[in-house]
């Protein structure tokens, strides 16, 4: 682990800007600044490198992950780098790119060049968004906080994760003019699924992410091989411990005490690190206690906590049908996260959905799983413009959201490298990975000959 103090949130004036690649705040009187956030982000790097400063996280995205490695606790990088079975869709998704050159365009003027999509009704000034990524305070004890922060200062939306570390009031807070959405993991509890968008809705996010993906966890070695899954130590739960419908759900469990029909639960052997989770579990618990750490360890709640959301997590039973409740229960827009068969396209598209997030988890959950980014053309033209079609796993650099984007996605997500960085200089390091990926982007965009978002399409492609 490698936490760092809090750090504040971005003044205003650094806001973002769409226009001509300008995203994110300026170096004082630089006149790179004017020429985009490519020319802007060399300028400062090498400006500091003059005095022997170099990037607080590496730009290379290996050694990113690399670097990463090295710092977390091997619990920490398991989890978040980690894929289900023998990893072979995780590195089919980053192989798909290799599929794909991109044309060289000389001599045209992209003197002035425009990152700007349209969606869900806005202007935003670049096409990534942030994937939603559980238990970031695996990574750094500001979790989502610092990527809140980091997400606002270039306008890029936060889609926060169903299994965040702080409530998503606390993360709006830190944030306030932050875009974020919600990403809801459909919870066997209607009540609790009502529960949660309506604070979703009513603490600013402007659509709901319904993943479809995770009705049964993956079947991820890294951790089973470590024995480690961050909910049963009462982390990545927040969202849940916050909400007064889940709240209710633990106090009814503790008042019926354990099902005498269930078979019983093998014992664990008391160590060192039973207890140090045992202790972990009662800090979490103060959510549903309102006391300390000696209250929160006599009090059966905590642990109670843990084996209601153990409990309710997911259903499996989810089917299409079911999905038309969420339209009573809020009235933002809803994107479906985990599209990845054309036929599913279709069928959300029939459903009435306003949006398809193009998604294999990132590996997480399928071994051998198609990779995304050979699903996305077919997913695109089923889609025919109707919805926005967001696309995520896989995605490591600006060049890959360049090649997505010409392939037909609305915007582009990524995920693990933006973890990695918060690994390794909180809010600081998020913000630069972002910063990298628009700064690549940025110079692929003008070397292809284009100078705006809208203009990339297919023909700025080579397969091979």
């Amino acid at each position: 682990m490698s936490p760092s103090a809090p750090t504040p949130p971005p003044r205003a004036a650094d806001a973002s800007r769409g226009a001509s690649g300008r995203v994110g705040p300026d170096a004082p009187h630089d006149p790179a600044a004017a020429r985009g956030i490519s020319r802007r982000t060399q300028s400062e790097v090498y400006r500091a490198g003059i005095s022997g400063t170099r990037p607080r996280v590496p730009v290379d995205a290996a050694q990113l992950k690399d670097a990463a490695r090295r710092a977390l606790s091997a619990e920490a990088f398991a989890y978040i780098a980690g894929g289900a079975g023998a990893e072979r869709t995780m590195r089919a998704n980053t192989r798909a790119f290799g599929r794909w050159q991109i044309w060289p365009r000389p001599l045209r003027d992209v003197l002035e060049r425009d990152l700007s999509i349209d969606f869900l009704g806005r202007r935003r000034p670049t096409p990534l968004l942030l994937a939603p990524l559980g238990v970031m305070e695996m990574a750094h004890d500001d979790a989502d906080l610092a990527v809140a922060r980091a997400a606002a200062s270039f306008g890029v939306p936060y889609t926060l994760s169903n299994q965040a570390s702080f409530p998503m009031e606390a993360v709006r807070d830190a944030a306030p003019g932050g875009a974020r959405l919600f990403q809801l993991y459909w919870s066997a509890d209607d009540d609790l699924n009502a529960s949660l968008l309506r604070r979703a809705e009513a603490s600013g996010c402007e659509a709901i992410v319904v993943t479809l993906d995770t009705h049964l966890l993956g079947w991820r070695t890294r951790d089973l091989d470590l024995a480690y899954l961050p909910f049963t130590r009462g982390m990545g739960i927040a969202q849940y411990t916050s909400d007064p419908v889940f709240q209710q759900l633990v106090r009814d469990r503790v008042r019926k005490g354990p099902d005498a029909a269930a078979p019983p639960a093998a014992p664990v052997k008391l160590t060192p690190k039973t207890v140090a989770a045992g202790v972990k579990i009662a800090r979490k618990g103060a959510a549903l206690t309102g006391a300390g750490l000696r209250e929160n360890l006599r009090s059966p709640l905590p642990r109670a906590a843990v084996e209601t959301f153990l409990d309710v997590f997911s259903t499996p039973a989810l089917t299409w049908d079911d999905l038309a409740k969420a339209r009573e229960w809020t009235s933002l827009p809803i994107l479906l996260k985990g599209i990845v068969h054309p036929e599913d396209a279709s069928r959300a598209i029939d459903a009435g959905v306003d949006g398809v997030w193009v998604s294999n988890h990132g590996g997480r959950q399928i071994d051998q799983s198609v990779p995304t980014l050979e699903a996305l053309p077919s997913v695109v033209d089923r889609v025919d413009g109707r919805v926005p079609v967001v696309f995520d796993s896989g995605v490591r650099q600006g060049s890959d959201a360049f090649i997505a984007l010409a392939l037909g996605a609305t915007a582009v997500a990524i995920g693990r490298p933006y973890a990695y960085g918060l690994g390794l200089a909180g809010e600081e390091g998020v913000r630069e990975v972002v910063r990298n990926i628009l700064a690549e982007l940025d110079i692929t965009l003008g070397l292809s000959g284009h100078t705006s978002i809208a203009e990339v399409a297919r023909d700025a492609l080579r397969e091979i």
